[in-house]
């Protein structure tokens, strides 16, 4: 990275994988027929749901961890999660055998909980929210020393997701779209700085819930800003991108062409569209470009890549959608 450049570059991509091949999947791309046929375009999944977690999130963990001074490694490194990250995080630091802890708060299901532990981490369950879940990791940083390795908002982060980027395009080299998951921007940062430093036409377009989008409203409003977390299917997606946001605000801003939001009813669909007729268990937040794409909401001169961008569903929730049921978690949650 040069000083006149404050964005994660392709130099930065390209080391990071380098450093996280021995642990993380190069994930396939399959051709959606049906969704090929339906567009008239040819339509590919990139399968990062298969990954070894479950997500693309293992790609910045085990960057993070492979950046980590020895002195560092030696007092482990601690986040804040109940979900994908907390797992690429266990996960990677089980590989490096560096210490891991995960703060959680009560209200986090204990399934959750259980799938962390089985990743290796110890779980630390503290007060009655992530705020007061978010102390603790303070405390253990300030008192013990350890590193703290956030979901996003992180150099080495953004470059590891972004190694994501450099396997599509060399998967599918004649890409036109990109369709990327949306929430703190860490992903899409990635692969769009991978993607318009290799093949800079290529529209990259962000995918987001309606309920609580929070990079896509902060974006409208020129600034970070507080939104709401609203209950939603595509519940990795949900969460604020923090109003001190360092680069996945500005990266997002300037790299990618453009976002789509989409409903309820229609992460449901494409939840079970990958499943009937893809084959593939996805959850709501890794369904949400086909979302896009069965809704119409998607204009692309030519082939078209969804990243599936994970499969940690809760099962009876998924087998309750696929079978057609009109699950609606925002009246679960009221």
């Amino acid at each position: 990275m040069s000083a006149q450049n404050p964005f994660v570059d392709l130099e930065e991509i390209e080391d990071a994988r380098i450093a996280i091949a021995k642990t993380v999947r190069e994930t396939p791309v399959n051709i959606s027929t049906y969704l090929s046929d339906s567009l008239g375009i040819p339509v590919h999944l990139k399968l990062e749901h298969t990954q070894v977690t479950g997500s693309f999130k293992i790609r910045g963990a085990t960057n993070a961890l492979a950046g980590l001074t020895r002195e560092q490694r030696s007092r482990g490194v601690v986040g804040v999660s109940t979900g994908n990250h907390g797992r690429g995080l266990a996960y990677a630091a089980k590989v490096a055998g560096v210490k891991c802890i995960i703060c959680m708060s009560r209200l986090v299901p204990q399934a959750k909980i259980d799938g962390i532990k089985a990743q290796g981490a110890e779980v630390q369950i503290i007060g009655n929210s992530q705020d007061e879940a978010q102390e603790e990791v303070d405390r253990l940083v300030i008192d013990e020393r350890m590193t703290m390795i956030p979901p996003f908002d992180h150099r080495a982060i953004i470059a590891g997701q972004g190694t994501l980027g450099l396997e599509l395009i060399e998967q599918v080299p004649d890409a036109a779209t990109v369709l990327i998951p949306l929430s703190g921007g860490g992903l899409i940062s990635g692969v769009a700085a991978a993607l318009k430093a290799t093949q800079p036409m290529v529209q990259v377009v962000g995918i987001s819930m309606e309920r609580g989008a929070a990079m896509y409203e902060s974006l409208k409003a020129g600034k970070p800003i507080p939104v709401e977390e609203k209950a939603t299917l595509a519940d990795s997606l949900g969460g604020g991108i923090g109003l001190n946001n360092q680069l996945t605000f500005a990266m997002t801003r300037d790299l990618v062409d453009g976002i789509v939001l989409v409903s309820e009813t229609e992460i449901a669909a494409a939840i079970r569209h990958v499943y009937w007729l893809e084959r593939q268990i996805v959850e709501g937040s890794g369904s949400v470009g086909i979302a896009a794409l069965l809704a119409g909401k998607i204009k692309s001169s030519g082939p078209v890549v969804t990243v599936l961008s994970g499969g940690n569903i809760d099962m009876k929730q998924h087998h309750r959608i696929i079978s057609g049921e009109d699950v609606d978690v925002t009246k679960q949650a009221a």
